[in-house]
């Protein structure tokens, strides 16, 4: 990894995309000390750790700590990644969304314009409810003035993120949006390892808690690898060929079938989608029972947080890999697998393989994202006091592995480019 970063700082074009993810990260992390007019952080910060601290604490962490400082950046990026969730889904039931992805790229970019309306108005509903909340606490003035500020604040910052993700991952290396979480997770870091310090002692966290809760995290770590690596190769071969005087084909090849195929957003899509039922129960007296029964680290969160991983994992999979595509792209070039003809047998086989890696893939997802309960179970440090844990961990581990491999895809191909000159 670090010769990876050390041949990236040579190449001018890749130390300057990398210059600008860090730099637009770096002004992330600045707006989230900006704090939106009218509303005083600290009394905002106790109201969310005294009343509803287990709702909000994993929106705090994935927006960094902005939404305890009430800063101009509160809502993060959950409503972008809750408008995705959406429009993927009506793309699959709705027949002109459908035909519009296949278009290529001028279909991706209606889809993209339909996806950032689509945060405006999650972005708007979610700041009101936040200023429902901050109202309720009283530290809000009951004018039109005042609450028209902070909702035009908190909205015009998601939209900023999302900006700020959509450059990064056109000017710079990785997925902005997964950067900007992966920076915010990364940020909490120290204020969590403070507060484990600080609880430790009689009557408190005990030292053999930390040194497990540190194992655990180390084991995760490897398993995230392990898993994020893992792939089943499907072998192919290629028919030979002959084109006027030269003959083509007769090579042996594989299709990396991967056991993760969708990566960390099966999770983010999860978390953030969860989280609104939580979180409404705690903005609204009637509906107490919901945040009772699933607000963070209750078996019905678990539950459920378990259930929609699995299908979002299945869901983004059956997205971004099409077995009949591949079928026919290996039929078209005069591939085949062995012991299967071309066509649809072969589309079969690749959906049937593919089914039964990504169960694996999913219930390993799954058994990560409900982990936190079941580290502060065996370790004794309560969720409420350090949120980070399976999830973070996937997230970060995750994030970081795309991102190594887009920079060395990006060196591997600058490398052939000089190798041709």
């Amino acid at each position: 990894m670090l010769d990876t970063l050390r041949n990236a700082v040579r190449v001018s074009d890749l130390r300057r995309r990398v210059l600008y993810t860090l730099g637009m990260l770096a002004l992330f992390r600045l707006g989230s000390y900006i704090p939106v007019p009218g509303v005083d952080p600290r009394a905002f910060a106790d109201l969310l750790h005294g009343e509803t601290g287990n709702v909000f604490g994993l929106l705090d962490l994935f927006a960094g700590g902005a939404l305890s400082n009430f800063s101009i950046f509160a809502l993060g990026v959950n409503p972008y990644i809750t408008s995705s969730i959406i429009l993927q889904l009506l793309t699959v039931v709705i027949p002109s969304l459908e035909e519009l992805a296949k278009e290529g790229v001028e279909g991706r970019k209606v889809l993209a314009q339909y996806t950032r309306w689509g945060t405006v108005v999650l972005g708007f509903v979610q700041a009101m409810a936040t200023v429902l909340l901050a109202t309720r606490g009283g530290l809000v003035e009951r004018d039109f003035l005042s609450i028209s500020v902070i909702l035009v604040s908190l909205t015009a910052g998601s939209m900023l993120l999302m900006w700020m993700g959509e450059l990064m991952t056109e000017n710079g290396i990785g997925n902005g949006i997964s950067l900007i979480i992966f920076a915010g997770i990364v940020a909490r870091f120290p204020q969590y390892a403070v507060r484990v310090v600080t609880a430790l002692g009689p009557g408190g966290v005990s030292y053999l808690g930390v040194v497990l809760y540190i194992i655990l995290g180390l084991a995760v770590v490897v398993a995230v690898v392990m898993m994020q690596e893992g792939v089943r190769r499907i072998p192919v071969q290629y028919a030979r060929r002959v084109v006027g005087r030269r003959m083509y084909g007769g090579q042996s090849t594989h299709i990396p079938l991967r056991v993760n195929s969708a990566g960390v957003m099966p999770v983010i899509f999860a978390s953030s989608l969860l989280t609104f039922p939580a979180t409404i129960g705690s903005w609204f007296p009637a509906l107490s029972g919901i945040e009772r029964w699933m607000g963070y680290g209750t078996w019905g969160y678990n539950l459920i947080y378990a259930i929609l991983v699995i299908f979002f994992t299945y869901f983004y999979t059956a997205v971004t890999f099409n077995p009949n595509d591949v079928a026919d792209n290996l039929k078209k070039w005069g591939g085949f697998i062995p012991g299967l003809r071309p066509g649809r047998p072969t589309a079969e086989f690749l959906d049937r393989i593919l089914t039964r890696i990504t169960l694996v893939g999913a219930i390993f997802l799954a058994f990560i994202a409900i982990l936190p309960t079941l580290m502060a179970r065996v370790t004794g440090i309560p969720t409420s006091l350090v949120y980070f844990g399976g999830t973070s961990l996937l997230i970060v581990v995750g994030v970081a592995l795309d991102t190594m491999k887009q920079i060395e895809s990006q060196l591997l191909m600058r490398h052939y480019e000089g190798f041709l000159r």
